[in-house]
């Protein structure tokens, strides 16, 4: 049997780097070490970080000690500067990407323009850049919502950094046509675009592809959504355990590919699964 790992599975740029600020904040910050929210979408990494006495904090307490890393997906100002009024050391391990999504919306909403926010209205990147806004922020997840949209005399359109590439594409026609004066900003990020890109030929070439990484996320929800449209068995699993082998057993070329908060541990030990099966 073959398998093909995509040249894009791993650690995306954001992630690295927030998993490499949380192992090093309790040599180089005051502790205890938290993160507002889990820092990842990743069970096995969190599981490690918690092993490293790094917790998740989930509401913004009265009073507190200690430092507190924001999550990937950035949080609200409000957010922020409740933490900092708490009395915690606050680091930003908000993935660039989504910085540069927020410094948008942040800099229109001053504008006086309305936010179109293409992506899950319940998805803690969607949740943060709301609170750039400014209370004129509206989350739109297919085309029927662009359609029930109140007119804007001006109105910008950005994604959600892990939105579905396709989709987006869909968005702007429908920006053409309807709304052409709307302003729309190319906010998927580039990872995200090369890992859907690569999926899509990734799965014309082989019998099967596993998707690996957390069923809670976004991004790697959409990679097995884009494997499906192809018509091949997909398979979306967060460890080697998941596997169904059964299912597999006709398939001679596996092409596996990950969600950007999958490490590189976890595909091996799926691929040696696979491998040895």
């Amino acid at each position: 049997m073959e398998i093909t790992i995509a040249n894009t599975a791993g650690f995306c740029m954001g992630v690295r780097r927030a998993v490499e600020m949380a192992l090093e904040a309790p040599r180089q910050h005051e502790n205890p070490i938290f993160t507002f929210g889990p820092l990842i979408h990743n069970p096995q990494v969190l599981n490690l970080l918690q092993e490293k006495g790094i917790s998740v904090m989930n509401e913004v307490p009265d009073h507190g000690s200690g430092t507190v890393l924001i999550r990937t997906h950035g949080v609200s100002p409000k957010t922020m500067e409740d933490l900092k009024k708490a009395g915690f050391n606050v680091i930003d391990a908000t993935c660039p990407r989504v910085t540069k999504v927020q410094t948008i919306i942040h800099k229109h909403a001053r504008q006086g323009y309305s936010s179109i926010i293409i992506g899950d209205q319940d998805h803690p990147e969607v949740v943060g850049l709301l609170g750039y806004a400014e209370e004129n922020g509206y989350v739109v997840s297919n085309i029927e919502g662009l359609d029930s949209l109140p007119a804007f005399d001006k109105a910008i359109i950005v994604a959600q950094t892990t939105q579905n590439t396709f989709f987006y594409e869909e968005v702007k026609k429908w920006a053409d046509r309807r709304a052409p004066f709307y302003k729309i900003f190319d906010t998927i990020c580039d990872a995200t675009a090369k890992r859907q890109a690569e999926v899509s030929s990734l799965a014309k070439s082989v019998d099967a592809v596993i998707v690996i990484g957390g069923h809670n996320s976004g991004n790697t929800q959409r990679l097995a959504e884009i494997a499906r449209q192809s018509g091949k068995p997909a398979f979306h699993i967060e460890t080697e355990a998941e596997l169904d082998l059964k299912a597999l057993a006709s398939a001679q070329h596996i092409g596996i590919t990950t969600g950007a908060s999958t490490p590189d541990w976890i595909i091996q030990r799926v691929y040696s699964a696979l491998a040895t099966k």
